[in-house]
């Protein structure tokens, strides 16, 4: 016979196993997870399945994908409520398509990252999908990534003649790819033209000198492009300048006179020499400063002509100097040479005028300002030096990609 205790004891644990029975937790409403490792909760008796249905353009896990793929999200039998995609390098932007079926990143992938993508959609019925997954794109090192600086520099204030400069570190070779996400804007707006001067120096120019007063802007959205040979573009940059007052001279190496026009209207006349014929002919054409230097160390060396040679020359101390092409040739005070300003042509190629003089033409003179000479039969090039008007525009633009 059982003790009254063990029948107490039965009843209690038969009452348990009752109440367990019949009150347990709610299954979890079945969610989908494409993330690897990732399982959907089931149940005996699970709620309705939501009949959307998510892809990806990425396979999830995928490895080593490159910085130009772009991401694709799509479903099926449903609409995307939210799509996010994130990690360490930053959010990536993106938008979802006017019927909301599907969703692209618009901002791009960054070198090196873990990216996890979250995407939800809603079916019909109300009934949520959520998509879950992970990826990481391809390292790249410093060779395989080019970098754009500007020239002139940002809140610089320039010359009518100077060009949008825009260098690379690691050359280009795409050339149509990198110049697509590149845009020179101006107020006014002015008409112009990109010219690839090399596979690391990319130029822009309007059709004719700029108007004073400009404001120019200069968006190289680079970043991630594919550049050529495995090389992308490293990042996205904006520059900004001013263009100033027109200051236009004229050099007349017949008659040994330069002419300062600004704004149009003659301010001065000087008298010059400039390079020795046919020796050191001064190239024609049209030139803009590069530099300027208070003081600057001329060596003939520099040229290719010996120093110490009877028409070499080492002068420690060249006041006044401005450059004018790569090659050399630069305005800057002669002393040495006033008896002969205005009445010959006596220099290795540099236009030279008094002390006085070039001091003024100095004070007067910025970055990007033109010269213009005339009266010799050597050409100045494209190349040496800021030689971008030396080119009718329509033939210039076919130095563009595009």
């Amino acid at each position: 016979m059982r003790s009254r205790r063990t029948g107490v004891a039965l009843a209690t644990v038969l009452l348990l196993a009752v109440v367990s029975a019949c009150s347990g937790d709610k299954d979890p409403k079945t969610v989908g997870n494409d993330e690897p490792g990732g399982k959907a909760s089931t149940s005996a008796s699970a709620e309705p399945q939501s009949a959307a249905q998510i892809t990806s353009s990425i396979a999830p896990g995928s490895k080593n994908v490159k910085v130009n793929r772009m991401l694709r999200l799509d479903v099926t039998a449903g609409t995307f409520s939210e799509v996010s995609i994130s990690s360490k390098a930053g959010k990536v932007e993106g938008a979802l398509s006017a019927d909301r079926a599907s969703w692209q990143n618009t901002s791009r992938l960054q070198p090196g990252a873990l990216y996890r993508v979250r995407g939800i959609a809603v079916d019909e019925s109300g009934e949520q999908k959520v998509y879950k997954a992970r990826f990481r794109t391809a390292a790249l090192a410093l060779d395989k990534q080019t970098y754009p600086s500007f020239f002139p520099t940002a809140g610089s204030t320039v010359g009518v003649g100077l060009p949008v400069i825009i260098r690379f570190d690691v050359p280009v070779t795409n050339h149509a790819a990198l110049q697509r996400h590149i845009t020179v804007t101006s107020t006014p707006a002015q008409t112009g033209a990109f010219h690839w001067i090399s596979d690391k120096e990319l130029h822009w120019r309007p059709a004719k000198y700029w108007k004073p007063g400009t404001k120019v802007t200069v968006d190289a959205d680079i970043d991630s492009v594919p550049a050529g040979n495995g090389v992308f573009g490293q990042e996205s940059r904006k520059n900004s300048f001013t263009i100033g007052r027109s200051l236009v001279s004229k050099v007349n190496m017949k008659t040994h006179q330069m002419k300062v026009f600004k704004n149009g209207k003659l301010i001065r006349t000087l008298p010059i020499t400039t390079g020795e014929q046919p020796k050191f002919t001064t190239r024609s054409g049209t030139k803009v400063i590069i530099e300027k230097f208070r003081h600057k160390r001329m060596n003939s060396e520099t040229i290719g002509i010996d120093p110490n040679s009877a028409d070499g020359y080492d002068l420690d101390d060249v006041e006044y100097a401005m450059r004018l092409t790569y090659s050399g040739e630069f305005v800057h005070a002669a002393p040495w040479s006033v008896g002969q300003q205005g009445r010959a042509n006596v220099s290795h190629g540099c236009t030279g005028m008094s002390t006085a003089n070039a001091g003024w033409f100095y004070g007067q003179s910025i970055i990007g300002d033109v010269i213009e000479y005339t009266g010799t039969t050597k050409q100045m090039t494209l190349e040496n030096g800021f030689g971008d008007w030396n080119l009718p525009i329509d033939e210039y633009a076919q130095g563009s990609a595009l």
